[in-house]
């Protein structure tokens, strides 16, 4: 069999054939969709994967009629068993939307209406399609909730969308969009900002939705790791075009465009050297207004040829069940396997010294609001005793899910929240309850750079404004002149042209404005920089670029980092060191090697197995964390611990059990997962 999607003699849920989607602008029209072809049949899941404004979101609104001016579809067709989509009428597509097909959004919380309750969101395509009278749809929307895995659905259906974590909610989203068992669902980007556990749940759902039900799904991704968990076939995405289009494992062995082999090579793994470089592609896509005459990947291509420059390629057979748009592979050859410079040997971090940053005990509680004058007002219990320390030179990397106090732990070693308990301490010095004006003065030595680089960068500031502004606050500069000779040479320092400091941040892709963050942050020549998720954000290609590029400030600029991140192979391929953190505690420390090779505590465990790596086996925790309003007596994580025994209602203390590696658990290294070919589900 070749591969090919449906089988001979099935109609396919699906066919787009030469799709065009232009989007009308005043600079001209830019082809956002740009002769897009591909079937999917009964029972089949596509991935289409590709970077940010590769045109996969625009082919699904295209599929699902959802785009409004200045965006029109002008020219090719969309069938969907055997009915012709684009001549549908508005009541035909409001019949057909929600009923036989169905999509996902990225972000529940803007996909969910904020004052109605999650019951009456689920069951109101079952009600308004005529499937079912009220009282049975109740019945029903209850029993998705509980399928989707959503705790207590009963409970649940009464609540209001904010009520629900982040991953509940893509749940929730779920569950609406099967609502009416549909031929054909349409998810896109539906993991991208959750935790692998959450991640992990998600896809899992997918997968029985493809099995139980026979769905068509087309899933939509810019990382290649999660397609190759859940899709048969992928299609990439670049500029607009499908450049490649095969069997998934296919691609992820023997990519066979250029493009697709940078994805595949730019995802970091758990079997990497820690510090080893990632395989990247330097620049952009192209300018939509103004594409290359030729191929348009030949600008960035490592492996082009005379003719990539003149000659557009179509998407040719280059295998049985194969297809490629590149002049270099079409003669059936492979691409070659990444070579990359050997890194140059970064110095060792100082462990004999003091520590640079320490935190001793450090505990932070919130109080809310009072919900009534005869109730106390409740606590938020974010971080509850944590011991860290960050020594020169090195990395550091903090992982959980969300929840578990990560990013609170990161504003309290930087003094932007004052711990309620324990101490912090940096270079030597107690900055516990430091004044504002001492620590003004310890400021430039003790960066941050957040997760949201567009967030934290003033939109009414030039980028040379913004990096000067540190340097005359802190009377680094004594004129003007010196402040933008200093800002060019950051701007320099992070890879971007000196002249972009005359643009504002929308000017810039993501990535780019992450660089300016970067900059930003070493602008005063700090020791320690603090990243929160500073690369959760981006397309992998990306990704791999930021990483490099603070692998390298550390070996050039003699940085620590403390590196805090959902994503376990980013944070093997970037840190020394990681402590993983549950419910405000760390559970497990150690180097970076140890800990994600050899997990000893159960949810560090389960945190590695629910890496998107094709043939990984995995275990998925049933349930969410405790909330944080009220703490467990005993071990935070008994309640979905599949080892926990009678003497887990002590809690557990972080004790060292080799040299370096330190585990909160009373029995560490007892679970592991057992060898299998299908997932685990630990209840």
């Amino acid at each position: 069999m070749d591969g090919s999607f449906p089988l001979p003699g099935q109609q396919p849920v699906l066919e787009v054939k030469d799709l065009h989607t232009v989007f009308m602008t005043d600079g001209g029209p830019i082809h956002a969709v740009d002769g897009v072809s591909f079937k999917v049949g009964p029972g089949e899941t596509l991935g289409i994967v590709g970077e940010s404004g590769s045109g996969k979101s625009v082919t699904a609104l295209s599929l699902m009629r959802l785009l409004e001016e200045p965006a029109r579809i002008v020219g090719g067709s969309i069938t969907f068993q055997g009915r012709d989509v684009l001549a549908m009428s508005r009541s035909q597509l409001a019949d057909w939307r929600g009923d036989r097909a169905a999509m996902v959004f990225q972000d529940p919380m803007t996909g969910l209406n904020p004052v109605i309750r999650i019951l009456r969101q689920v069951t109101e395509h079952i009600v308004s399609h005529g499937r079912m009278p009220k009282a049975a749809a109740k019945k029903r929307g209850i029993e998705l909730l509980r399928r989707m895995g959503v705790a207590a659905p009963e409970r649940a259906a009464a609540s209001f969308p904010h009520e629900f974590s982040g991953g509940m909610r893509q749940r929730v989203m779920m569950a609406i969009g099967v609502a009416n068992d549909p031929a054909l669902l349409i998810a896109d980007e539906p993991t991208t900002a959750l935790d692998v556990t959450i991640q992990a749940q998600i896809l899992d759902l997918l997968r029985g939705l493809n099995a139980d039900f026979g769905t068509a799904i087309v899933l939509i991704s810019h990382d290649l790791g999660v397609i190759g968990t859940v899709c048969r076939r992928v299609a990439v995405m670049y500029a607009g075009e499908v450049v490649e289009e095969a069997i998934t494992a296919d691609v992820l062995s023997d990519p066979r465009h250029p493009y697709s082999w940078a994805l595949v090579n730019a995802v970091p793994r758990l079997d990497a050297p820690t510090g080893a470089r990632l395989t990247s592609i330097e620049g952009t896509p192209p300018d939509p207004l103004n594409p290359p005459q030729g191929c348009r990947f030949e600008p960035r291509c490592p492996f082009k040829v005379a003719r990539c420059a003149t000659d557009h390629p179509p998407l040719m057979d280059v295998a049985p069940g194969r297809r490629a748009r590149c002049w270099v592979t079409a003669d059936g050859r492979s691409l070659p396997r990444p070579t990359l410079p050997a890194a140059a040997e970064a110095e060792q971090p100082r462990m004999a010294e003091a520590p640079l940053l320490e935190a001793r005990g450090v505990e932070k509680h919130f109080a809310l609001p009072r919900s009534s004058f005869l109730k106390p007002p409740a606590t938020v219990h974010a971080v509850n005793g944590v011991d860290i320390a960050l020594h020169r030179r090195e990395s550091l990397g903090i992982v959980g899910e969300s929840g578990c106090g990560k990013s609170t732990l990161a504003r309290l070693l930087t003094r932007l929240h004052e711990p309620t308990g324990g101490s912090v301490f940096f270079e030597g010095q107690d900055i516990t309850h430091a004044s504002a004006a001492a620590l003004r003065g310890l400021r430039p030595r003790l960066q941050m750079v957040f997760q949201d680089p567009y967030a934290s960068l003033n939109p009414r500031m030039t980028v040379g404004d913004a990096l000067a502004e540190p340097l005359t606050a802190h009377g680094r500069v004594g004129s003007r002149k010196a402040a933008n000779e200093r800002v060019r040479e950051l701007l320099s320092t992070v890879g971007l042209k000196p002249a972009f400091a005359s643009r504002y941040p929308h000017e810039f892709s993501g990535g780019q404005r992450q660089r300016i963050s970067i900059a930003r942050a070493l602008a005063l020549e700090p020791s320690v920089v603090v990243a929160d998720e500073p690369v959760s954000a981006l397309d992998v290609n990306v990704q791999a670029q930021v990483l490099n590029l603070m692998l390298d400030l550390r070996q050039r600029l003699g940085l620590s980092y403390l590196f805090i991140a959902h994503d376990l192979a980013v944070v093997r391929a970037f840190c020394d060191r990681v402590a993983v953190m549950y419910l405000g505690r760390v559970v497990e420390e150690g180097p970076a090697d140890d800990v994600l090779s050899r997990p000893l505590h159960p949810y560090t465990v389960a945190l590695t197995s629910a890496i998107p790596e094709p043939g990984r086996q995995r275990v998925i925790l049933a349930g969410e964390p405790p909330s944080t309003l009220r703490l467990p007596r005993g071990c935070a994580f008994a309640a979905r611990c599949p080892v926990a025994r009678a003497e887990c209602e002590a809690p557990p203390p972080l004790a060292a059990v080799a040299p370096g590696r330190k585990v909160a658990c009373h029995f560490p290294g007892a679970f592991a997962p057992r060898t299998a070919t299908k997932l685990e589900i630990v209840r």
